[in-house]
């Protein structure tokens, strides 16, 4: 039986174009693979945010009709002096009948998911929070308060202003309810500090 040999120069060549095609096929499927995350990720995103917009138009149901004139307010900046670092912070705005009843269903059924012991950590917070169907991206971090987490929630829907404070304490978390001006973010609204932490 009669053996075939390739030259060296064109083996070489073959082999390296086996190596390049390998290449490229790899290339291919790692983009494929960050492709489908991206995708997942985003389903997910999209999922949560639904399931959050179907408990918000509930409550807003329960909560209806609105008779109230306090949404709507403008939003008043505190701006800091010319020469300052600091931030430009909003004061809150008034909360309409609908908002203030809807804040205390969102403050009863997180104060009895944390009820009996406080998260010790932000990172407890928001997986408590997030299994309670409010999106990560509505999740906001802020500086501890006695050294205990603070989040705050952006529960806005439409031209809605409302948003919430949770601060983890020993025996779960306190709840505020506030007013978030159109536009701006709820880490941008000053609210006034607790003197003291309730401890039940």
């Amino acid at each position: 039986m009669r053996s075939t040999f390739l030259p060296k120069p064109l083996l070489a060549a073959a082999l390296g174009g086996v190596v390049v095609l390998a290449g490229f096929g790899a290339q291919d499927a790692t983009a494929d693979q960050a492709s489908a995350a991206r995708t997942v990720a985003a389903t997910s995103d999209a999922g949560a945010e639904a399931r959050f917009l179907e408990m918000a138009d509930l409550f807003s149901q329960v909560c209806a009709p609105d008779v109230s004139s306090g949404a709507g307010a403008d939003a008043t900046a505190v701006e800091p002096p010319p020469d300052s670092t600091l931030p430009v912070v909003f004061d809150p705005v008034p909360l309409s009948v609908t908002e203030t009843c809807v804040a205390q269903r969102h403050q009863l059924r997180i104060s009895k998911a944390f009820s009996g012991k406080g998260p010790a950590t932000y990172e407890e917070m928001r997986d408590k929070l997030t299994s309670l169907r409010y999106p990560a991206a509505r999740i906001h971090r802020m500086p501890d308060f006695a050294g205990k987490p603070v989040a705050r929630l952006d529960v806005r829907v439409g031209a809605d202003h409302l948003a919430l404070q949770v601060t983890g304490i020993p025996s779960g978390v306190m709840v505020e309810a506030f007013g978030a001006p159109e536009g701006v973010s709820v880490t941008e609204v000053r609210l006034k500090p607790q003197v003291d932490l309730p401890t039940s």
